[in-house]
């Protein structure tokens, strides 16, 4: 029980970070005439491809480790997106720019 706890609670700091602080940069970086239509396509891209894109690999994955018609090696099977994940971090931390962004209400 504490795990499915930790697993929610994980969940909602991972959707904070990652969704809303990327709908609030594109929101300050867009200007007013395509802050809509950008904020649209980076809604397409994480909700729509990406969600299909990882619902494929995450099915695929899970087949290739599956030991029979009802049990699967579940720790090679988050092997896999802890890499992924590490090799994510990596890239980021390598790719970031630390600049000021100015955010004005509209």
């Amino acid at each position: 029980m504490s795990l499915l706890l930790i697993g929610i609670a994980l969940h909602g700091v991972c959707y904070d970070f990652f969704f809303v602080s990327g709908q609030i940069y594109i929101d300050s970086k867009a200007g007013p005439q395509i802050k809509s239509a950008a904020q649209g396509l980076i809604t397409l891209a994480t909700y729509g491809a990406g969600m299909l894109i990882g619902f494929w690999a995450a099915g695929k994955i899970t087949d290739y480790y599956s030991l029979g018609a009802s049990a699967h090696d579940w720790k090679s099977i988050w092997e896999f997106p802890a890499a992924f994940a590490a090799v994510i971090f990596v890239l980021f931390a390598l790719a970031f720019r630390n600049e000021n962004v100015r955010y004005e209400k509209s």
